[in-house]
């Protein structure tokens, strides 16, 4: 089996529609996109029902490229202690992490029925997946397990809240399970970065790095942050959890705000010229 599977290489069906996170970013038509945020999933929200529906639709892809990534770390891998070798307890926590993903999949499927969504209804980007191909392990773990399931733990959280909201204990029930086990994920990334660059300050640091980079990204343009209009909110308490100091933290809402006012600018830039 190939190593460092290229996302042009995922395999999917018809019903599913690749699309690039660039042109949901920067998307011209975006720009007003602020005041049609502004409420984000609050009931009071016109705009709340369709964009939960999306957005349960983007937890459902997700959870396939995280399934699909954790499993590529145990396979790119050969196995032992080498700055490009990937301990055996590593793979055991990513066997873990695929079993916990594949109950993801198939729990966000069913919630999107639920919802009144189908699959393919809404287009897949599939950033999660190439950061998971990250050809060094522990870049690949902050990458994933510290920036995307750490975005996974406020999604899951901000969706909990809506369900409990929206008095609908199907979706309550779901989103509180998968973000118990996305806590348990977070944290073994963070545990694993400082089991791994212990002794490497120079290591840890390129990692957090990376992780910074896929964060902005992940931020999309503003969805994430601690703002009144950001839809999703940074869940601070499961971070913790988790493992994130309290400064790491600061600087992730730092690095959403810092996203947002680039995207503003390029989508104003944008829209001026067309």
């Amino acid at each position: 089996m190939k190593r460092i599977l290229p996302v042009d290489e995922l395999a999917r069906d018809e019903r599913f529609e690749r699309i690039k996170i660039e042109d949901v970013i920067f998307d011209p038509r975006n720009a007003s996109a602020r005041d049609k945020r502004q409420g984000g999933f609050r009931i009071d929200n016109a705009e709340a029902p369709d964009a939960a529906r999306g957005l349960m639709h983007g937890i459902f892809v997700g959870e396939i490229q995280a399934l699909e990534g954790a499993g590529r770390t145990c396979w790119d891998f050969d196995t032992g202690d080498g700055r490009e070798e990937a301990p055996f307890a590593l793979k055991l926590d990513m066997a873990r992490q695929c079993w916990d993903e594949a109950r993801h999949v198939e729990i966000s499927c069913k919630l999107s029925e639920h919802m009144g969504s189908e699959i393919g209804e809404f287009g897949e980007q599939v950033l999660l997946y190439e950061a998971a191909c990250n050809p060094d392990p522990v870049l690949r773990l902050t990458g994933v397990n510290r920036a995307l399931e750490g975005l996974a733990i406020d999604v899951f959280n901000t969706m909990r809240d809506f369900g409990a909201a929206t008095t609908d204990p199907v979706l309550y029930f779901c989103e509180d399970w998968m973000l118990a086990d996305e806590v348990t994920h977070v944290k073994m990334g963070s545990d694993w970065l400082r089991r791994l660059t212990d002794t490497d300050p120079e290591r840890r640091q390129q990692a957090l790095e990376f992780q910074r980079a896929v964060d902005k990204l992940f931020s999309f343009g503003g969805f994430r942050g601690e703002e009144e209009d950001n839809p999703v909110h940074l869940a601070r308490k499961f971070r913790s959890l988790a493992g994130f100091s309290d400064d790491e933290i600061t600087e992730l809402v730092d690095t959403a705000a810092e996203a947002y006012a680039e995207a503003q600018a390029m989508q104003t830039a944008a829209a001026a010229g067309a």
